[in-house]
């Protein structure tokens, strides 16, 4: 990314600056977050999104909610942890990224909670821009690992945004992109639009321009007739939360993507870090599931394109079974044909996510 998604300004009683992600393509703008109400909100409204940047977002989001803590013991210093913790946890439900960074960081508190509050607050500083460190050698090795599956003078898919602004750094799925570009492939990207908040038409599109990688626009019902016409070598896509079975949760509109790729025999790969794997839950029918506002697809970007008052279902993520998906990229190397065993062996012990998240309502 030629700017950064997430950033932290100044010393532990400073604030974070992020992308205003909801103004894009048409407006690159920079908003400063000051408190956890606000981070809560920019998380909420899409102002910031993907799930690796959801993490790091909820880590800068507990040292602002940390900053106005007047704890005169170590016990008030964890109980105000946690309620900034919850508050923030209940800005979105799936993805994992955002509870194993809440996790993470109430790991260093309990580690601190003995220090004057000025020392806390500094330690939870350098663990948060750990956390935003880690992403950045993340997004490189996954680019690595994943351009090995794209080849040369290929056609390839991706669907919602997965890039550079849903991340601290290079992305997860687009990074595959990124790097096989250094690498002097030659290749075109189709992009799913992916409705209803167009996050491929206005963030994925804009990114890949950015870098000079040859990208298509297509609708989202047009992705059938892409495959059969004009041939696709591979589909990447991200993830919000990964069962452990390998089922993977991702932006609405990916399930029926991956049962088309496998009906014209195209390899489906999810990209995400291991931080996305969730190993509490067997499978992927246990992750929860965020529903929006219905003005989201009635009337999205300021012009009504339904009748008022028709019954509208707006969940914003589906789930796409291991069966569908040919490898799961991670840091790690590629877990080909994943299911529960190969998940586990795939991540070699580092990091998996056991942590009690939402379950489904």
């Amino acid at each position: 990314m030629p700017v950064a998604t997430i950033e932290w300004k100044g010393a532990a009683d400073g604030h974070a600056v992020i992308i205003e992600q909801t103004l894009l393509p048409g407006e690159l703008k920079f908003v400063r977050i000051t408190d956890s109400q606000g981070m809560w909100d920019a998380i909420k409204r899409l102002a910031i999104r993907g799930a690796p940047a959801i993490g790091i977002a909820a880590a800068f989001g507990v040292v602002l909610g940390m900053q106005t803590s007047k704890a005169a013991t170590p016990e008030e210093f964890e109980a105000d942890f946690q309620k900034v913790s919850e508050f923030l946890a209940s800005s979105r439900p799936t993805a994992v990224n955002l509870f194993w960074a809440l996790e993470r960081m109430g790991r260093k508190v309990r580690q601190v909670r003995e220090l004057g509050l000025d020392e806390a607050r500094a330690a939870l500083l350098l663990e948060a821009q750990a956390i935003l460190s880690e992403d950045l050698d993340t997004c490189r090795k996954l680019g690595e690992h994943g351009a090995r599956l794209l080849p040369d003078g290929g056609n390839v898919l991706t669907h919602c945004n997965a890039g550079g602004l849903a991340t601290g750094d290079y992305g997860t799925a687009l990074a595959v992109f990124f790097t096989a570009k250094t690498q002097g492939k030659s290749f075109r990207v189709y992009v799913d639009e992916t409705r209803p908040l167009l996050q491929g038409a206005r963030l994925t599109a804009w990114e890949l321009m950015q870098e000079g990688i040859d990208a298509t626009l297509i609708c989202d019902n047009m992705a059938g007739h892409v495959m059969k016409t004009r041939g696709l070598d591979a589909i990447f896509v991200g993830a919000d939360r990964i069962a452990a079975n390998g089922d993977a949760a991702n932006k609405i509109g990916t399930y029926s993507l991956s049962v088309l790729a496998k009906a014209h025999g195209v390899p489906f790969y999810v990209v995400a870090p291991s931080s996305t794997f969730d190993l509490s839950l067997a499978d992927g029918s246990m992750i929860p599931i965020e529903e929006r506002d219905p003005a989201e697809v009635t009337g999205g970007f300021g012009a009504a394109t339904a009748p008022e008052g028709v019954q509208v279902f707006n969940p914003a993520f589906d789930v796409t079974p291991h069966e569908n998906i040919a490898g799961i990229v991670t840091e790690f190397g590629v877990i080909e044909n994943p299911d529960t065993d190969r998940v586990r062996a795939g991540l070699q012990g580092h990091n998996p996510n056991e942590i009690k998240a939402p379950a489904p309502e």
